[in-house]
């Protein structure tokens, strides 16, 4: 499963493992939202609402495609947080990792608060 996810200035493509929260998310696509950011971490509502599954996980690699079960958002780290350690991915809190961004996460970079956010299938 590929997905896209989109924003004003720019755009990327991640690859999904088949996973119960990747499934959901699958089936709810195209989805719009409105970015937050958090350090270097993009995150955005979804209107899923699912459990945290085993296997979740805090420190994450940047790139990473998880659901921040807590929020019922999209993360997607690209680099430290404010809760990191020596420079580590670290989400707010344990999240269901779905899979992870095709290519230079730093293209997130460029996501503002605020911006309008699409993920559709690719």
């Amino acid at each position: 499963m590929r997905i896209r996810i989109l924003w004003p200035a720019g755009q990327t493509t991640a690859t999904l493992e088949a996973t119960p929260t990747a499934k959901a998310l699958w089936a709810a696509l195209p989805i719009s939202s409105s970015a937050s950011t958090w350090g270097e971490e993009v995150y955005f509502g979804t209107p899923l609402s699912v459990p945290r599954e085993e296997g979740a996980r805090q420190v994450v690699e940047p790139g990473t495609v998880a659901f921040w079960t807590d929020g019922d958002s999209l993360a997607l780290p690209y680099g430290p947080t404010p809760v990191s350690r020596d420079g580590e991915c670290r989400l707010a809190s344990p999240c269901n990792v779905l899979g992870a961004l095709d290519g230079d996460a730093g293209v997130l970079r460029t996501v503002r608060p605020g911006d309008p956010i699409r993920v559709e299938r690719a």
